[in-house]
């Protein structure tokens, strides 16, 4: 294990990066590229996972070990991974269809068991690999190669799928607001347990600018409802503040003056600490053109690992019943003896 101070240049392979020109997967890989050195792990204790799509070319790009998977099944993977090989830092990285259609239950399976792993969810909306087709996150309405006439499924909601999956952590991010999404990383990676992040990412070719307006700097201050713990929900330019009230765990905008005391006007404040996702799920209700988009950490909780009481458990059985014999056990019970 080598003691020399990593860079940014130590997790970039020598595979060519090959997205379509202006992907917000650039802004990704290199952000993530850029936090990895700082996490203080050595490369030989990392792991990229991915499944099939346009994100999941991820683990060739990262100077780290990686599996390129099956569809969908990169959550599965990982949970062999990280059970096996608990101090390991494993990375799920997938995209709205590999991890919320084919992927979905393997992906719901990981958050409830609260694996100590981090989940990277791009979400453009679309599938772009496949050129185009809508995707399980896809607006009702988008019409695309296999909806002409629009999509009349009614999409899924990735912060209030892992939150209904127990998510001990859920956040949201931007590809392009590379402070905040480092940021996020930083917080994923030293969460103990499942680390669900979503990342608002464009498609320049199959669906651009499905994000402009909290991925464009200018539109973000009024679109963008910027998640601090212990603050109010306020967002908003000079002039044109606003705040998010919840009461009943239904929410509501109100205007601000700039000089408004937030509290008086009964704004909430952020706790992502909230016991209950109840408060979770009225912030992850939120969206356009109603209400603001959040971002940030919604939710972050201390609740056991997996892969903690598996050892538990396996330290428990060994106590009880001592070493495994594994050719005894193969011996055990009712065997046959084929004869050609």
């Amino acid at each position: 294990m080598s003691s020399a101070v990593l860079t940014r240049k130590d997790f970039v392979s020598d595979q060519d990066v090959r997205w379509c020109p202006g992907c917000g997967d650039y802004s990704i890989l290199a952000n993530v590229q850029k936090v990895m050195p700082e996490l203080g792990v050595p490369r030989e204790n990392v792991v990229f996972v991915s499944g099939i799509g346009c994100s999941s070319r991820f683990p060739y790009y990262m100077d780290t070990f990686g599996f390129h998977t099956i569809h969908g099944r990169a959550p599965a993977f990982a949970t062999g991974i990280k059970v096996s090989r608990p101090e390991l830092s494993v990375w799920v990285v997938t995209g709205d269809g590999d991890g919320l259609s084919i992927g979905g239950n393997h992906l719901l399976h990981s958050i409830r068991r609260n694996l100590d792993i981090q989940i990277l969810l791009f979400n453009n909306r679309v599938y772009g690999l496949t050129k185009g087709q809508y995707s399980p996150t896809s607006r009702e309405g988008m019409r695309t190669k296999s909806s002409p006439d629009g999509a009349i499924d009614h999409p899924v909601d990735p912060i209030r799928f892992a939150l209904g999956a127990g998510a001990s952590f859920v956040a949201r991010t931007i590809d392009v607001d590379a402070s905040h999404l480092q940021q996020t990383l930083h917080r994923a990676h030293a969460h103990p347990g499942t680390a669900f992040v979503e990342i608002l990412q464009n498609c320049p070719v199959y669906n651009d600018d499905e994000w402009i307006e909290v991925e464009d700097r200018k539109q973000r201050i009024a679109n963008a409802l910027r998640l601090e713990d212990g603050e109010p929900l306020v967002y908003g330019p000079k002039g044109a503040r606003r705040g998010i009230r919840i009461e009943n765990g239904v929410p509501s905008v109100v205007d601000l003056a700039d000089d408004a005391d937030p509290a008086a006007a009964g704004v909430a404040l952020h706790r992502e600490s909230h016991a209950s996702p109840s408060y979770a799920f009225a912030l992850a209700s939120l969206a356009r053109p109603e209400f603001p988009v959040p971002v940030g950490v919604i939710r972050a909780v201390e609740a056991p690992t997996y892969e903690a009481a598996l050892d538990a458990q396996t330290r428990a059985a060994t106590q009880k019943r001592g070493p495994g014999d594994l050719g005894a056990l193969l011996r055990s019970g009712d065997t046959w003896t084929v004869e050609a």
